[in-house]
């Protein structure tokens, strides 16, 4: 039933998310969290940090680690744990996959109807304010306890927007940050 319920709950999210993985995050935290409190909002901010930190699409990363954790928690062997990772992968993939195989067939016969064309882009405003609202989200208090968090963020914003220094110096740098100021 878990491995049902983690396909349905995971091909939902890759089904009704455009994007990309930062704008998944508000919807698979309404679900993990909120829906069905596989995970408390605490767990699921771990989640997002690990999955940025490893190689991959964030959203995957955390489809997979969600499917491992979910079975984790029940007391579940690593084999069935590891089967509820491939479920929750799989499942977030395949309508992406499905969609990708469509549009590329739709676009290749309509990419010059002026429908077609206003509905691509009406959907770039939409992927940006769920990118926005990923971001949003994860401003809690377990991400920003006190004034430091807030400065290392301001830190990172301003040298992303404005410096362009490169991402994976960002993240060493905040890595370093931390280990000195906590």
């Amino acid at each position: 039933m878990v491995f049902w319920e983690l396909f349905i709950t995971f091909f939902v999210i890759g089904m009704f998310t455009i994007g990309g993985g930062y704008a998944m995050l508000s919807l698979i935290q309404a679900e993990v969290v909120t829906e069905h409190a596989w995970l408390t909002e605490g767990a699921f901010t771990d989640i997002v940090a690990i999955s940025q930190m490893t190689p991959g699409p964030i959203g995957i990363n955390c489809a997979t680690y969600v499917g491992y954790d979910v079975l984790a928690a029940t007391g579940a062997s690593h084999f069935v744990c590891t089967l509820g990772s491939v479920t929750a992968t799989l499942a977030v993939v395949l309508p992406s996959f499905i969609i990708v195989l469509t549009m590329c067939k739709l676009y290749a016969k309509f990419s010059s109807n002026s429908i077609f064309t206003g509905v691509m882009s009406g959907l770039k405003p939409a992927v940006v304010g769920l990118i926005g609202a990923a971001a949003v989200i994860l401003i809690t208090p377990e991400n920003f306890p006190d004034w430091k968090s807030w400065v290392l963020f301001a830190v990172a914003f301003a040298a992303s927007l404005w410096g362009k220094v490169n991402p994976i110096l960002m993240i060493l740098a905040g890595g370093i940050a931390g280990v000195l100021l906590y």
